[in-house]
């Protein structure tokens, strides 16, 4: 079985999978990976990246997503996410049976399964409330108790209108293991050279590619060419730079990966709409 394929654990008496993790600074390097199972993941504060299909984001003071069957997705925590805790339930579509969530009861769950498989991120109330309700999941010893619960939290997020759909633009991915294993490789070169120079003929090599049939592969694989994921790659971390630091804007330009500011006050309009210092702006107007 390939490393990028995730085994979900199945735990004896339980239709569902529920992991807390109370230790931020366990041992963790997010990688680029795909299940079978749904999967929801609520992060109690701190602040990270996001990168579900083709959609690349950052959150601050925590998060709650849902993440369909089958979609590639990266960790969101490591020991510099400075969160409290992380909670992940991950379940099979049909983990109640087949007809269940055909149920006329079950319509706004069963819509809200559908999509998950662009990606969602709770905010809100919706994520406090819900968040809070993760959090003590596990404390209810009785699985029937805890299987109602989880229902009844999926129902809160089915009728809230307090989400945003992280991928609208979907992610033609193909599950193929050679496939994930490229991807996963390309992804893991990006994340740990992002802040240098990314030569093509280098990530065409890591996935045995030529420099043409790569820029084919990536863009088909990912919906955008392999520039701007890389640039993308390097706004999200930017605007992670901008919400925690007080560094110069030209600082955080260079710790980013990018060259010059005026490309990076250019590449970041482009992806977040804002100019560097309008988002550092509008994040100190949030908090205050």
């Amino acid at each position: 079985m390939k490393a990028a394929f995730e085994k979900i654990p199945t735990f004896f008496g339980s239709s569902f999978s529920l992991r807390k993790y109370d230790d931020p600074n366990r041992k963790k390097i997010p990688f680029w990976h795909y299940h079978p199972e749904l999967e929801m993941v609520y992060i109690k504060g701190g602040g990270g990246k996001r990168h579900i299909g083709n959609h690349m984001s950052y959150f601050r003071d925590g998060d709650l997503i849902f993440i369909g069957s089958n979609v590639p997705h990266s960790g969101f925590t490591n020991t510099l996410t400075g969160h409290d805790c992380e909670v992940v339930v991950q379940m099979l579509p049909d983990f109640l049976g087949e007809e269940f969530f055909g149920k006329p009861e079950m319509q706004a769950i069963h819509q809200l399964f559908e999509r998950s498989k662009l990606g969602i991120s709770f905010h809100g109330k919706t994520r406090e409330e819900a968040g809070k309700r993760l959090e003590f999941l596990n404390e209810k010893e009785d699985h029937f108790e805890r299987l109602m619960e989880f229902i009844s939290i999926l129902h809160t997020l089915a009728i809230s209108d307090e989400y945003e759909i992280l991928n609208a633009s979907d992610f033609g991915f193909e599950v193929q293991a050679q496939d994930n294993d490229r991807i996963r490789n390309i992804y893991k070169y990006i994340r740990e050279n992002f802040q240098d120079p990314i030569p093509l003929d280098t990530v065409a090599g890591i996935a045995s590619m030529t420099v043409p049939a790569f820029c084919r592969y990536f863009k088909k694989l990912s919906g955008k060419p392999f520039t701007k994921f890389v640039n993308e790659y390097r706004v999200v971390h930017a605007c992670k730079l901008l919400t925690e630091e007080e560094s110069s804007i030209s600082q955080i330009c260079f710790e980013s990966g990018f060259k010059n500011v005026s490309n990076f006050n250019k590449f970041f309009k482009q992806i977040t709409g804002k100019s560097p210092s309008e988002y550092r702006k509008d994040i100190k107007k949030m908090v205050e």
